[in-house]
Protein backbone atom coordinates (compact mmCIF):
# COMPACT_ATOMS: atom_id res chain seq x y z
CA UNK A 1 0.00 0.00 0.00
CA UNK A 2 1.22 3.71 -1.32
CA UNK A 3 1.07 6.42 0.69
CA UNK A 4 -0.38 8.93 -1.19
CA UNK A 5 0.38 13.08 -0.64
CA UNK A 6 -1.33 16.07 -1.05
CA UNK A 7 -0.50 19.82 -1.60
CA UNK A 8 -1.90 22.54 -3.07
CA UNK A 9 0.26 24.22 -5.92
CA UNK A 10 -1.06 26.82 -8.29
CA UNK A 11 -4.63 27.21 -7.25
CA UNK A 12 -5.30 23.34 -7.30
CA UNK A 13 -4.79 20.25 -5.01
CA UNK A 14 -2.01 17.99 -6.29
CA UNK A 15 -1.35 14.45 -5.25
CA UNK A 16 1.37 11.80 -5.26
CA UNK A 17 2.98 8.70 -4.70
CA UNK A 18 5.43 9.25 -1.52
CA UNK A 19 8.95 7.33 -2.37
CA UNK A 20 11.36 6.38 0.38
CA UNK A 21 13.48 3.42 0.60
CA UNK A 22 14.43 3.96 4.03
CA UNK A 23 10.80 3.89 5.24
CA UNK A 24 11.28 7.40 6.24
CA UNK A 25 7.48 9.21 7.18
CA UNK A 26 5.79 10.93 4.05
CA UNK A 27 6.09 14.91 5.18
CA UNK A 28 2.94 16.52 6.45
CA UNK A 29 2.93 19.19 4.52
CA UNK A 30 5.06 20.78 1.29
CA UNK A 31 6.25 23.90 0.35
CA UNK A 32 6.59 24.03 -3.11
CA UNK A 33 9.99 26.67 -3.85
CA UNK A 34 12.44 27.07 -6.76
CA UNK A 35 15.28 29.08 -7.98
CA UNK A 36 14.94 31.58 -5.75
CA UNK A 37 15.36 30.18 -2.80
CA UNK A 38 18.92 30.66 -1.49
CA UNK A 39 20.80 27.72 0.46
CA UNK A 40 20.58 29.93 4.00
CA UNK A 41 16.68 29.93 3.45
CA UNK A 42 16.62 26.19 2.36
CA UNK A 43 18.84 25.33 5.59
CA UNK A 44 16.61 27.68 7.60
CA UNK A 45 13.26 25.74 6.89
CA UNK A 46 15.00 22.30 6.61
CA UNK A 47 15.69 22.85 10.26
CA UNK A 48 12.39 24.10 11.33
CA UNK A 49 11.55 20.78 9.83
CA UNK A 50 9.71 21.80 6.59
CA UNK A 51 9.96 20.01 3.60
CA UNK A 52 10.40 22.05 0.26
CA UNK A 53 9.46 20.20 -3.14
CA UNK A 54 11.88 21.55 -6.13
CA UNK A 55 10.54 22.93 -9.21
CA UNK A 56 13.47 24.78 -10.16
CA UNK A 57 16.41 24.12 -12.80
CA UNK A 58 17.92 20.84 -11.95
CA UNK A 59 21.26 22.12 -12.15
CA UNK A 60 20.38 24.35 -9.09
CA UNK A 61 19.02 21.77 -7.12
CA UNK A 62 21.91 19.77 -7.28
CA UNK A 63 23.99 22.59 -6.66
CA UNK A 64 21.86 23.73 -3.71
CA UNK A 65 21.99 19.85 -2.49
CA UNK A 66 25.71 20.83 -2.50
CA UNK A 67 25.20 23.32 -0.06
CA UNK A 68 22.93 22.34 1.89
CA UNK A 69 25.25 18.92 2.61
CA UNK A 70 28.14 21.33 3.84
CA UNK A 71 25.94 23.34 6.10
CA UNK A 72 24.46 20.33 8.01
CA UNK A 73 28.16 19.02 8.14
CA UNK A 74 29.22 21.89 9.88
CA UNK A 75 25.76 21.46 12.13
CA UNK A 76 26.46 18.43 12.50
CA UNK A 77 30.48 18.34 13.61
CA UNK A 78 29.72 21.31 15.84
CA UNK A 79 28.07 18.81 18.24
CA UNK A 80 30.84 16.37 17.82
CA UNK A 81 32.26 14.59 20.86
CA UNK A 82 35.52 12.97 20.61
CA UNK A 83 36.24 12.51 24.33
CA UNK A 84 33.43 9.78 24.57
CA UNK A 85 33.90 6.16 25.20
CA UNK A 86 34.25 3.88 22.12
CA UNK A 87 30.55 2.42 22.75
CA UNK A 88 28.67 6.06 23.34
CA UNK A 89 31.18 7.53 20.57
CA UNK A 90 29.46 4.77 17.96
CA UNK A 91 25.71 5.86 19.13
CA UNK A 92 26.20 9.48 19.05
CA UNK A 93 27.85 8.77 15.73
CA UNK A 94 24.85 6.90 14.11
CA UNK A 95 22.89 9.66 16.11
CA UNK A 96 24.24 12.09 14.34
CA UNK A 97 23.89 10.26 10.82
CA UNK A 98 20.33 9.58 11.30
CA UNK A 99 19.87 13.41 11.93
CA UNK A 100 21.55 14.29 8.79
CA UNK A 101 19.66 11.79 6.91
CA UNK A 102 16.80 13.48 8.19
CA UNK A 103 17.42 16.54 7.25
CA UNK A 104 18.94 16.11 3.76
CA UNK A 105 16.20 13.96 3.17
CA UNK A 106 13.62 16.64 3.31
CA UNK A 107 14.35 18.36 -0.24
CA UNK A 108 12.31 16.77 -2.62
CA UNK A 109 11.99 16.41 -6.27
CA UNK A 110 8.83 15.65 -8.55
CA UNK A 111 8.94 12.20 -10.95
CA UNK A 112 6.34 11.75 -13.40
CA UNK A 113 4.33 8.53 -13.99
CA UNK A 114 7.60 7.04 -16.28
CA UNK A 115 9.56 8.40 -13.83
CA UNK A 116 10.78 11.27 -15.77
CA UNK A 117 11.66 14.12 -14.15
CA UNK A 118 9.74 17.66 -15.11
CA UNK A 119 12.25 19.91 -13.97
CA UNK A 120 14.53 22.45 -16.57
CA UNK A 121 17.58 21.07 -17.69
CA UNK A 122 16.83 17.45 -15.93
CA UNK A 123 18.64 14.48 -17.16
CA UNK A 124 16.95 11.19 -17.82
CA UNK A 125 16.88 9.20 -15.03
CA UNK A 126 14.47 6.92 -16.13
CA UNK A 127 16.97 4.16 -17.19
CA UNK A 128 18.28 4.15 -12.91
CA UNK A 129 14.80 4.33 -11.56
CA UNK A 130 13.52 1.36 -13.28
CA UNK A 131 16.86 -0.63 -12.49
CA UNK A 132 16.35 0.55 -8.51
CA UNK A 133 12.57 0.53 -8.01
CA UNK A 134 11.33 -1.86 -11.12
CA UNK A 135 8.50 -0.62 -14.25
CA UNK A 136 6.42 2.43 -12.98
CA UNK A 137 3.48 2.18 -12.09
CA UNK A 138 1.82 4.85 -14.03
CA UNK A 139 1.86 7.41 -11.57
CA UNK A 140 3.29 10.55 -10.26
CA UNK A 141 5.60 10.37 -7.40
CA UNK A 142 7.70 12.91 -4.88
CA UNK A 143 10.79 11.48 -3.58
CA UNK A 144 13.97 13.04 -2.15
CA UNK A 145 16.50 14.32 -4.09
CA UNK A 146 19.61 12.43 -1.96
CA UNK A 147 17.56 9.40 -2.73
CA UNK A 148 17.39 10.12 -6.31
CA UNK A 149 20.92 10.70 -6.50
CA UNK A 150 22.09 7.51 -4.82
CA UNK A 151 20.12 5.98 -7.18
CA UNK A 152 21.44 7.39 -10.10
CA UNK A 153 25.04 7.13 -9.13
CA UNK A 154 24.16 3.06 -8.45
CA UNK A 155 23.63 3.28 -11.88
CA UNK A 156 26.91 4.18 -12.74
CA UNK A 157 28.80 2.21 -11.30
CA UNK A 158 26.53 -0.52 -12.16
CA UNK A 159 27.33 0.72 -15.93
CA UNK A 160 30.94 1.03 -15.19
CA UNK A 161 31.75 -1.95 -12.41
CA UNK A 162 34.54 -2.39 -9.79
CA UNK A 163 37.49 -4.06 -11.41
CA UNK A 164 38.56 -6.84 -9.36
CA UNK A 165 41.94 -8.41 -10.13
CA UNK A 166 40.59 -12.05 -7.99
CA UNK A 167 37.88 -12.25 -10.44
CA UNK A 168 39.56 -11.67 -13.51
CA UNK A 169 36.97 -8.47 -14.46
CA UNK A 170 34.66 -6.33 -12.64
CA UNK A 171 31.83 -6.62 -10.63
CA UNK A 172 28.52 -4.50 -11.12
CA UNK A 173 26.33 -3.69 -7.71
CA UNK A 174 22.65 -3.10 -8.39
CA UNK A 175 21.26 -0.07 -6.05
CA UNK A 176 21.11 -1.52 -2.58
CA UNK A 177 23.41 -4.00 -3.05
CA UNK A 178 27.02 -3.42 -1.22
CA UNK A 179 29.60 -2.76 -3.73
CA UNK A 180 33.09 -4.41 -2.82
CA UNK A 181 35.27 -1.14 -2.70
CA UNK A 182 37.51 -2.58 0.66
CA UNK A 183 39.35 -5.08 -1.37
CA UNK A 184 41.04 -6.04 1.49
CA UNK A 185 38.98 -9.01 2.66
CA UNK A 186 38.59 -10.34 -1.04
CA UNK A 187 41.99 -10.60 -1.15
CA UNK A 188 42.17 -13.22 2.14
CA UNK A 189 39.58 -15.16 0.02
CA UNK A 190 41.87 -15.46 -2.80
CA UNK A 191 44.81 -15.84 -1.19
CA UNK A 192 44.01 -18.45 1.49
CA UNK A 193 45.08 -22.36 1.09
CA UNK A 194 41.96 -24.40 -0.04
CA UNK A 195 40.42 -27.01 2.38
CA UNK A 196 41.64 -30.43 1.17
CA UNK A 197 39.40 -32.05 1.25
CA UNK A 198 38.00 -29.52 -2.17
CA UNK A 199 39.68 -31.62 -4.06
CA UNK A 200 37.86 -34.73 -3.43
CA UNK A 201 34.41 -33.66 -3.98
CA UNK A 202 33.32 -34.59 -7.42
CA UNK A 203 29.47 -33.87 -9.69
CA UNK A 204 28.89 -31.67 -5.95
CA UNK A 205 29.27 -28.35 -5.23
CA UNK A 206 33.18 -27.74 -3.16
CA UNK A 207 32.02 -24.42 -1.23
CA UNK A 208 28.56 -22.42 -0.42
CA UNK A 209 28.92 -18.80 0.16
CA UNK A 210 26.80 -17.57 2.39
CA UNK A 211 25.16 -14.38 2.17
CA UNK A 212 26.89 -13.65 -1.70
CA UNK A 213 25.46 -9.99 -1.82
CA UNK A 214 26.47 -9.08 -5.11
CA UNK A 215 28.22 -12.70 -5.87
CA UNK A 216 32.24 -11.43 -5.21
CA UNK A 217 33.06 -14.27 -2.71
CA UNK A 218 31.24 -16.69 -4.94
CA UNK A 219 33.03 -15.60 -8.02
CA UNK A 220 36.68 -15.77 -6.55
CA UNK A 221 36.20 -19.20 -5.24
CA UNK A 222 35.12 -19.88 -8.82
CA UNK A 223 38.21 -18.62 -10.50
CA UNK A 224 40.40 -20.80 -8.08
CA UNK A 225 38.49 -23.75 -9.59
CA UNK A 226 35.54 -24.78 -7.13
CA UNK A 227 31.95 -25.27 -8.23
CA UNK A 228 29.95 -22.46 -5.62
CA UNK A 229 26.48 -22.75 -4.18
CA UNK A 230 26.00 -18.57 -3.48
CA UNK A 231 22.92 -17.76 -0.99
CA UNK A 232 20.87 -14.77 -0.59
CA UNK A 233 17.46 -13.75 0.89
CA UNK A 234 17.10 -10.15 -0.86
CA UNK A 235 15.75 -10.39 -4.03
CA UNK A 236 18.51 -7.36 -5.30
CA UNK A 237 20.98 -9.63 -4.57
CA UNK A 238 20.44 -12.59 -6.25
CA UNK A 239 19.41 -10.62 -9.12
CA UNK A 240 22.82 -8.77 -8.26
CA UNK A 241 24.91 -11.66 -8.14
CA UNK A 242 23.47 -14.01 -11.00
CA UNK A 243 23.74 -11.33 -13.42
CA UNK A 244 27.66 -10.74 -12.05
CA UNK A 245 28.40 -14.63 -12.33
CA UNK A 246 26.68 -14.48 -16.02
CA UNK A 247 29.14 -11.58 -17.06
CA UNK A 248 31.90 -13.33 -15.82
CA UNK A 249 31.07 -16.13 -17.87
CA UNK A 250 31.35 -19.05 -14.32
CA UNK A 251 28.05 -20.15 -14.98
CA UNK A 252 28.61 -23.29 -14.77
CA UNK A 253 31.06 -23.08 -11.62
CA UNK A 254 28.26 -20.81 -9.51
CA UNK A 255 24.42 -21.06 -8.50
CA UNK A 256 22.50 -18.85 -7.04
CA UNK A 257 19.77 -19.81 -5.04
CA UNK A 258 16.92 -17.98 -2.52
CA UNK A 259 17.90 -19.38 1.29
CA UNK A 260 18.23 -17.64 4.80
CA UNK A 261 21.58 -18.75 5.02
CA UNK A 262 22.89 -21.90 4.47
CA UNK A 263 21.38 -24.21 1.17
CA UNK A 264 20.40 -28.06 1.76
CA UNK A 265 23.33 -30.10 1.63
CA UNK A 266 27.27 -30.02 2.76
CA UNK A 267 30.35 -28.66 1.31
CA UNK A 268 33.75 -28.60 2.41
CA UNK A 269 34.29 -25.19 2.29
CA UNK A 270 31.98 -22.87 3.66
CA UNK A 271 32.31 -18.64 3.77
CA UNK A 272 30.73 -16.02 4.88
CA UNK A 273 31.26 -12.35 4.96
CA UNK A 274 28.79 -10.85 7.52
CA UNK A 275 28.02 -7.26 8.56
CA UNK A 276 30.43 -6.82 10.62
CA UNK A 277 28.90 -4.57 13.51
CA UNK A 278 25.92 -5.80 15.39
CA UNK A 279 23.22 -2.57 15.06
CA UNK A 280 20.63 -1.72 13.90
CA UNK A 281 20.23 -0.09 10.26
CA UNK A 282 18.50 2.33 9.05
CA UNK A 283 18.11 1.58 5.00
CA UNK A 284 18.56 -1.52 3.13
CA UNK A 285 21.98 -1.05 2.25
CA UNK A 286 23.37 -0.47 5.36
CA UNK A 287 22.18 -4.31 6.06
CA UNK A 288 25.62 -5.27 4.37
CA UNK A 289 27.05 -3.23 7.49
CA UNK A 290 24.93 -3.66 10.54
CA UNK A 291 23.70 -7.16 11.67
CA UNK A 292 21.08 -6.69 14.65
CA UNK A 293 22.14 -8.48 17.78
CA UNK A 294 24.96 -10.36 15.51
CA UNK A 295 21.49 -12.58 14.18
CA UNK A 296 23.80 -13.40 10.63
CA UNK A 297 26.81 -13.65 12.18
CA UNK A 298 25.69 -16.13 14.85
CA UNK A 299 23.06 -17.92 12.65
CA UNK A 300 26.34 -18.91 10.39
CA UNK A 301 28.17 -20.37 13.76
CA UNK A 302 25.44 -22.25 14.42
CA UNK A 303 24.53 -23.74 11.72
CA UNK A 304 28.28 -24.36 10.12
CA UNK A 305 28.84 -27.49 11.21
CA UNK A 306 25.99 -28.91 10.17
CA UNK A 307 27.09 -28.19 6.50
CA UNK A 308 30.32 -28.81 6.45
CA UNK A 309 31.59 -32.18 4.90
CA UNK A 310 34.29 -34.25 7.51
CA UNK A 311 37.45 -32.45 7.45
CA UNK A 312 35.73 -29.00 5.93
CA UNK A 313 36.28 -25.58 6.56
CA UNK A 314 34.43 -22.44 7.57
CA UNK A 315 35.56 -19.01 6.86
CA UNK A 316 34.58 -16.68 8.57
CA UNK A 317 35.52 -12.91 7.19
CA UNK A 318 35.12 -10.05 9.18
CA UNK A 319 36.59 -7.21 10.76
CA UNK A 320 37.21 -6.57 14.81
CA UNK A 321 36.32 -3.02 14.51
CA UNK A 322 33.28 -4.18 16.57
CA UNK A 323 34.91 -4.81 19.11
CA UNK A 324 36.77 -1.88 19.18
CA UNK A 325 33.77 0.27 19.59
CA UNK A 326 33.26 -2.26 22.66
CA UNK A 327 29.60 -3.74 20.79
CA UNK A 328 31.11 -7.21 20.97
CA UNK A 329 34.06 -8.82 23.05
CA UNK A 330 36.49 -10.67 21.34
CA UNK A 331 35.82 -13.34 24.09
CA UNK A 332 31.90 -13.26 23.05
CA UNK A 333 32.86 -14.14 19.37
CA UNK A 334 35.16 -16.96 20.56
CA UNK A 335 32.32 -18.55 22.92
CA UNK A 336 29.86 -18.28 20.00
CA UNK A 337 32.83 -20.63 18.40
CA UNK A 338 32.96 -22.55 21.24
CA UNK A 339 29.40 -22.84 21.69
CA UNK A 340 29.08 -23.68 17.89
CA UNK A 341 31.10 -26.87 18.46
CA UNK A 342 33.81 -25.29 16.35
CA UNK A 343 37.27 -24.80 16.87
CA UNK A 344 39.36 -22.31 15.45
CA UNK A 345 42.08 -23.84 12.95
CA UNK A 346 44.16 -20.46 12.21
CA UNK A 347 43.41 -16.89 11.03
CA UNK A 348 45.14 -14.74 8.41
CA UNK A 349 44.61 -10.78 8.77
CA UNK A 350 45.20 -7.82 7.30
CA UNK A 351 45.09 -4.02 7.63
CA UNK A 352 42.19 -2.21 6.09
CA UNK A 353 43.52 0.89 3.84
CA UNK A 354 40.11 2.73 3.30
CA UNK A 355 40.84 6.52 3.69
CA UNK A 356 38.61 6.78 6.99
CA UNK A 357 41.54 5.08 8.67
CA UNK A 358 43.54 7.91 8.13
CA UNK A 359 40.76 10.64 8.76
CA UNK A 360 41.50 12.16 12.57
CA UNK A 361 38.81 14.30 12.40
CA UNK A 362 36.25 11.36 12.30
CA UNK A 363 34.55 10.85 15.80
CA UNK A 364 35.41 7.03 15.24
CA UNK A 365 38.70 7.19 14.17
CA UNK A 366 40.56 5.32 17.04
CA UNK A 367 38.59 2.41 16.23
CA UNK A 368 38.99 2.73 12.24
CA UNK A 369 43.07 3.21 13.02
CA UNK A 370 43.12 0.38 14.70
CA UNK A 371 41.08 -2.03 12.81
CA UNK A 372 42.03 -5.12 11.58
CA UNK A 373 39.62 -7.51 9.22
CA UNK A 374 40.20 -11.34 9.91
CA UNK A 375 39.77 -15.57 7.84
CA UNK A 376 38.85 -17.39 10.10
CA UNK A 377 39.34 -20.71 9.42
CA UNK A 378 37.33 -22.79 11.54
CA UNK A 379 36.59 -26.72 11.77
CA UNK A 380 34.37 -29.42 13.52
CA UNK A 381 36.00 -30.10 17.48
Amino acid sequence: MHTTLEWPENGQTRRARWRSEAGLPAPQTLEVVDDSLSADAAFAALTDGHALLWRGDWMNARQLMQALTRRVDRHIAATSDHSALPAQAFARHRERQGRRAALLARLLVPLGPDYKLPLRRAQDVRPACREAWGKPDGSNSVVALRELLAVISAHEWRKKGVPVAAVQGSIHPHYGVFSPVRGEYVDLVAQAPLPAGCAAIADAPQAFDIGTGSGILAAVLARRGLSVVGTDMAPRALACATENIEKLGLTAKVQIIEADLFPPGRAPLIVCNPPWLPAQPSSPIEYAVYDPDSRMLRGFLGGLAAHLTPGGEGWLIISDIAEHLELRSRDELLGWIAGAGLQVLGRLDTRPQHPKAQDRSDPLHVARAAEVTSLWRLGMV
